[in-house]
């Protein structure tokens, strides 16, 4: 069973989330009247962003939106300094459930078979020497890149939780949670600042999910033309000026700036996806939709998708929303109350597209969907439904494997700054290795 200590604050959080959103619903908010939106909410913690390597992690917050409030935070690990040549390493996992010999008690695969390698010991170069990261006066400017530090990294788009209504992808437990990740993983996380209900309800959140992986791609090819164009023009003495280089730059791909970071270290040909909660929802939605796009989105290729313990719901009920509705932190009747704050009145069904992905038509056939791994928690009343979902994509051969964890609640593993639980480790740890299989060998990702 949860420990008395994750009781008690479920019990608190109940008590806010309950209380947030009534007073969401008391104050319905005409969506027209604000088309640009809210990431975030005032009474959320949140963490600032650090363009240093604070504990092997750097971050930066970038508006890609001017029209909505749509926002990203990037997680570049210090594994990026690295060599170039080095090839991608598996994480080190010193601190691993896999060195425990009970670790068993803290995770389970019970639905697909697992293939978990031991860890090794990594290399990476992790000092900050030579980065000349203060300047003369001793005031920070940040990290820069620079061609002796230019290792690829895979991305991961990830998006957060809470409801539709809540959450934030520059809260504290959200930034722990990507912290973790992009180390373990070793790739360069994206969380991205969705717009929230009610002030933007469906499908505005499932378009900031698509716009980001398009502004993605833009960035890819942004980069790629400054590069040949400008060493084009320093080929051909004066034929090309800076001016005109960059004039041509900007009548194809519009008045964009390159992301430094992304264009030095990402590798957008090695992209996952990841969602938590009502974030996986919309990471299924942006799957499908890569799919659909196929080459359009070159060279942006999406590899695989972790959905953790996702938002799904249904008209008839499973027998996890039968028996544990009133279960920890999103009892059933909390999140009726959050769907209906999301969708349209006039489109409201539990059985939407967006709710009930088992009768969805919406997308190319499941067959070509991405390797997906699903988290779900042993307390949590939306596991079923999880877990039927993943059963549908291995009936057409998709690789779809399920990470139940024992005594685990929903969001056990990001909010695990304030719950400090061994299933959150053991989860991050567990995704990263699955995760590997598809970003750490060039020429044997998924394609579609």
């Amino acid at each position: 069973m949860p420990s008395v200590a994750l009781k008690l604050y479920s019990v608190f959080f109940k008590f806010l989330l309950k209380h947030r959103l009534q007073n969401l619903i008391q104050n319905a908010i005409d969506e027209s009247s604000n088309p640009y939106g809210v990431t975030t909410r005032p009474e959320e913690s949140v963490s600032a962003s650090n363009p240093s390597f604070t504990d092997g992690v750097a971050t930066k917050d970038i508006h890609i939106d001017p029209f909505t409030a749509l926002s990203i935070r990037i997680f570049l690990p210090d594994s990026s300094l690295s060599p170039p040549e080095q090839p991608d390493l598996k994480p080190n996992l010193r601190s691993s459930g896999y060195d425990d010999p009970n670790s068993h008690n803290h995770r389970r695969s019970s639905y697909a078979p697992s293939n978990v390698g031991a860890p090794r010991n990594d290399p990476r170069r992790s000092s900050l020497e030579g980065l000349n990261l203060r300047s003369d006066n001793n005031v920070y400017r940040g990290y820069s890149p620079s061609p002796q530090n230019c290792r690829k990294l895979p991305i991961m788009l990830q998006f957060h939780g809470g409801g539709w209504v809540s959450g934030s992808n520059e809260s504290v437990a959200n930034d722990y949670f990507c912290r973790r990740i992009a180390k373990l993983c070793d790739v360069i996380v994206i969380a991205v600042g969705y717009r929230l209900a009610p002030e933007n309800k469906y499908p505005a959140a499932f378009e900031d999910g698509l716009k980001v992986l398009n502004w993605l791609a833009k960035q890819a090819n942004l980069s790629e033309c400054s590069k040949s164009m400008g060493s084009g023009a320093r080929g051909v003495g004066s034929e090309f000026t800076k001016a005109e280089v960059q004039r041509h730059i900007v009548d194809t791909f519009g008045a964009s700036v390159v992301e430094p970071w992304l264009a030095a270290h990402g590798d957008p040909s090695r992209c996952v996806l990841l969602g938590v909660s009502c974030g996986a929802n919309i990471v299924d939605y942006v799957a499908r939709k890569a799919v659909e796009a196929g080459k359009r989105l070159d060279p942006v290729k999406v590899v695989a998708q972790v959905l953790m313990y996702p938002f799904f719901i249904g008209n008839v009920p499973t027998q996890s929303e039968i028996k544990l509705a009133n279960s920890y932190f999103y009892d059933k009747a909390m999140c009726l109350l959050a769907w209906k704050l999301f969708l349209p009145k006039e489109d409201f069904s539990l059985d939407h597209p967006a709710a009930n992905p088992l009768i969805s038509d919406w997308g190319p056939p499941l067959k070509f969907m991405p390797p997906t791994l699903t988290v779900v928690a042993e307390h949590d009343w939306m596991r079923d439904r999880a877990i039927a979902y993943s059963e549908t994509l291995r009936k057409v051969n998709v690789d779809a494997p399920v990470l139940e964890y024992k005594d685990a609640v929903h969001e056990f593993a990001t909010l695990d700054m304030l719950l400090k639980t061994p299933q959150a480790q053991a989860c991050a740890e567990d995704i990263a290795i699955w995760v590997k299989k598809y970003i750490s060998t060039r020429g044997h990702e998924f394609s579609y």
